[in-house]
């Protein structure tokens, strides 16, 4: 027969084996570079964001300074072009003023020459008793003036009809007139102007007759830049002098 042979003591508490306090953390026992690396990570980690945002307000801080530098020296520099541009608005006026009076200047016309003109075209057979300048007719409302520089009107004596109309064609030529605005205003038959010369039967003997003429014609516009070799001719020397005088400077173009 079999007898079974069953040993309680062991189910006993005071029989159990005491459980290790400790054994609820169990540390690792293999190998612990990953851990190292994780906790060598979570540290780098703080560093680095730290470190990057020092390095943006370090970067912020030098481009505020860099704006400011900036905005200061754009200030200067709006206050050196205002400045240039002031000077090239006062240069501007001074040449525009310039250029008014060098126009003015520039159509100038001597009376000296103009007359000496007169002198070498007139007929033999024509005389002239009084000459006149017509100023310029005023300009209609928003309209320049259609002859700035006016005119001149002659009057004279003339053997004939013929010699009147030779002394118009004459002037015609010139260059200190226009030749499309001269004309023959009048035109009349005149006894000379002579006293009576008596005979011996004391009969007077009429003077003759001869033409009483006016003639009318605008001074010209050309410039008198463009007419230096006309005015030497005349013996305007002082004007033709300051006439390439402002032309090597520049001030009126050849």
């Amino acid at each position: 027969m079999y007898s079974l042979d069953i040993n309680f003591l062991k189910d006993r508490p005071a029989y159990q084996p005491k459980a290790d306090k400790k054994s609820g953390l169990k540390l690792p026992t293999g190998d612990l570079t990953p851990v190292y690396l994780g906790v060598g990570l979570g540290l780098c980690f703080p560093l680095l964001v730290g470190g990057g945002l020092w390095f943006l307000q370090t970067e912020n801080t030098k481009l505020e300074q860099a704006i400011a530098q900036l905005e200061e020296e754009g200030k200067k520099l709006d206050a050196e072009i205002g400045n240039i541009n002031k000077i090239k608005g006062d240069i501007n006026t001074i040449k525009a003023e310039t250029q008014s009076l060098v126009s003015v200047f520039d159509q100038i016309r001597p009376w000296s020459a103009m007359l000496q003109d007169l002198r070498d075209r007139i007929p033999a057979a024509v005389q002239i008793e009084n000459i006149r300048q017509i100023p310029p007719t005023p300009p209609a409302e928003g309209k320049p003036a259609s002859n700035p520089a006016g005119g001149i009107e002659i009057t004279g004596l003339a053997r004939s009809f013929n010699d009147v109309n030779d002394f118009l064609l004459s002037l015609q030529q010139s260059r200190f007139f226009k030749s499309s605005d001269g004309r023959i205003t009048t035109a009349a038959l005149v006894d000379a102007p002579i006293p009576a010369t008596p005979t011996k039967n004391g009969v007077a003997i009429k003077p003759p007759q001869v033409v009483k003429y006016t003639i009318q014609s605008s001074l010209s516009d050309v410039p008198a830049s463009e007419l230096i070799r006309e005015l030497e001719q005349k013996g305007t020397v002082g004007l033709v002098t300051r006439i390439r005088s402002m032309q090597q400077t520049g001030v009126i173009t050849k």
